[in-house]
């Protein structure tokens, strides 16, 4: 008579639940995995723009020094004769250390420095690792050269 009308066909395939969920995992794992390495790269790529604004900074710094007779009390007087804008830290936004060292108003050296996120970074194996010196008027506070992460350059 009347023929029963199932719900499922007995010939269609489909994913389980289970199988669902195991995907779901793997990909969440993978993906966890990716993001690790991201970030590590990313810390990198901050380390390398850091040495590379010291270095620009150091080089703004001889500039005006070869005007000027002497090194400025701070970073601000560089822009933009000198360089065309002061950097800063790319994950804090806050200027990098620096101290303007001598006596009195004459600053005939600097102390300038970055703390860099990776303690095995190869260039803090060529830093100056300098220790505070005498600031001059105006020149900052000076900084300690020598902690294991601090990335410092001096004349």
């Amino acid at each position: 008579m009347f023929k029963q009308f199932s719900m499922h066909k007995r010939g269609t395939r489909g994913f389980t639940l289970i199988e669902l969920l195991v995907v779901i995992a793997i990909i969440g794992i993978l993906s966890s995995v990716v993001l690790a390495s991201l970030n590590s790269a990313r810390e990198k790529s901050r380390d390398a723009r850091r040495v590379s604004d010291i270095k620009q900074l150091q080089l703004a710094l001889e500039l005006y020094f070869d005007s000027n007779g002497g090194y400025p009390t701070s970073l601000a007087s560089l822009a933009p004769d000198y360089i065309a804008v002061v950097p800063t830290d790319p994950s804090t936004s806050d200027p990098y250390s620096y101290a303007a060292l001598g006596s009195g108003s004459n600053c005939s050296s600097y102390h300038l420095g970055a703390t860099l996120e990776d303690s095995g970074h190869t260039a803090l194996d060529s830093d100056a690792d300098a220790t505070a010196g005498t600031v001059c008027t105006g020149g900052g506070t000076d900084f300690d050269g020598t902690v294991a992460t601090t990335y410092d350059v001096k004349p």
